[in-house]
């Protein structure tokens, strides 16, 4: 009976704790919203107060931020470029992983211990390095992106794809090529699937980090090209002397958020388990 009650009661207090930090992690979310329905002045003034009718301004700020920024034109550039960035992270990285796994030699041991220290490289150690490359070999552009962003994402990647190839029994390998199966078959049509946890993590994680970036965008394409992701352009809305139009702002990061969100929610039962399966398993 003692351990029963003292059970129930540390369940009480774990669910407390899990609702106050649930509060603490959605209210910059309800912040955000809320203020994008407030006059610019009367964010300033008080920004924790809900909208009254003197406040309130409606869609205005939606409406003079998408003007102002040019929103769908970012919209379309950034999905572009993280459906992009992602495709090439799984296909590529997964390919990698499951050589440097499988093939057994120094060569292989010292690229995976370069991907995986390439994880704790800041990246402001590499950035202007990494602008003039851009700037040389013509990867100011959309495409030019992507490829940066292979670049800069692969050590996470494989890390955790490498994790989970060790999982993957070799007889099932084995059994493919005594099928007929060459590598590239076995892969595509053996490990590849197996590894769906794994890439819809990937995915999500590299998703909502291209997504959201700014500072690499901003180095290569900036702000005076047609290519604009979303946090560039949100930035614009930052004048000259630190004038902001905060209404505006509010609103464009409210628009923003919407579509990486819903990716989350319906992806994130695979979070956990695909995390797991690439960094714990082997």
């Amino acid at each position: 009976m003692t351990q029963t009650k003292s059970s129930k009661i540390a369940n009480k207090i774990i669910f407390v704790f899990l609702c106050v930090m649930t509060v603490v992690m959605l209210y910059p979310l309800f912040f955000i919203l809320n203020n994008s329905f407030k006059g610019k002045f009367f964010i300033s003034k008080d920004p924790f107060a809900l909208p009254t009718g003197e406040t309130f301004v409606g869609m205005t700020n939606y409406v003079n931020g998408m003007i102002k920024t040019g929103l769908l034109s970012a919209i379309g550039w950034s999905f572009f470029i993280t459906i992009g960035s992602v495709a090439m992270l799984i296909l590529f990285t997964s390919m990698t992983a499951y050589y440097i796994t499988r093939v057994k030699s120094k060569v292989t041991t010292v690229l995976y211990y370069m991907f995986a220290f390439s994880m704790i490289v800041p990246f402001q150690m590499v950035m202007f390095t990494m602008t003039n490359l851009a700037d040389k070999f013509h990867l100011k552009n959309p495409v030019g992106m992507c490829v940066l962003y292979l670049g800069f994402g692969a050590g996470l990647c494989i890390f955790m794809f490498s994790g989970f190839v060790k999982s993957v029994p070799l007889e099932i390998e084995e059994a493919a090529m005594i099928d007929g199966c060459n590598p590239l078959q076995t892969f595509f049509g053996i490990v590849f699937p197996i590894m769906k946890p794994t890439a819809i993590s990937v995915a999500i994680l590299e998703a909502m980090w291209v997504w959201n970036d700014f500072l690499l965008p901003y180095l290569v394409i900036g702000i005076s090209t047609k290519y604009k992701t979303i946090p560039v352009v949100v930035q614009m809305l930052v004048g000259s002397n630190g004038n902001k139009d905060m209404g505006a702002m509010m609103a464009m990061l409210v628009l923003s958020i919407i579509p990486i969100v819903i990716f989350y929610m319906v992806c994130q039962k695979y979070i956990i388990e695909g995390v797991v399966a690439g960094a714990v398993k082997g």
